[in-house]
């Protein structure tokens, strides 16, 4: 099970191909795991000597919960901020950027 440290969380990964390949990171959207990478894509990619890296953002399969933290209403968070209104979410998509950032580090 590889996990790195990283942008303060734990994130599980697995990594294909060449260590001295291109990487491609492959980021997996909708709250599912990386598993839902089919592999023929994984090893078509690693077939063309690509280093393929895919992870578990945060709050999804391996890679560390944040406790406490509530799902938001979807509807209800971008309703209110359409309107201008103050949105509360316990992380950012530029905080699960800054992950993928830090797994590539």
């Amino acid at each position: 099970m590889p996990n790195i440290r990283a942008n303060n969380i734990d994130i599980y990964y697995e990594e294909n191909g060449p260590a001295d390949g291109p990487v491609i990171l492959l980021v997996m959207g909708l709250g599912a795991q990386m598993i839902a990478w089919p592999d023929e894509f994984i090893h078509g990619l690693v077939s063309k000597g690509y280093r393929v890296i895919h992870y578990d953002n945060r709050d999804v399969g391996l890679s560390q919960w944040m406790d406490g933290a509530k799902t938001p209403n979807l509807v209800w968070t971008m309703l209110k901020a359409r309107f201008g209104l103050p949105v509360r979410v316990p992380y950012t998509l530029t905080d699960m950027a800054a992950d993928g950032i830090g797994l590539l580090d």
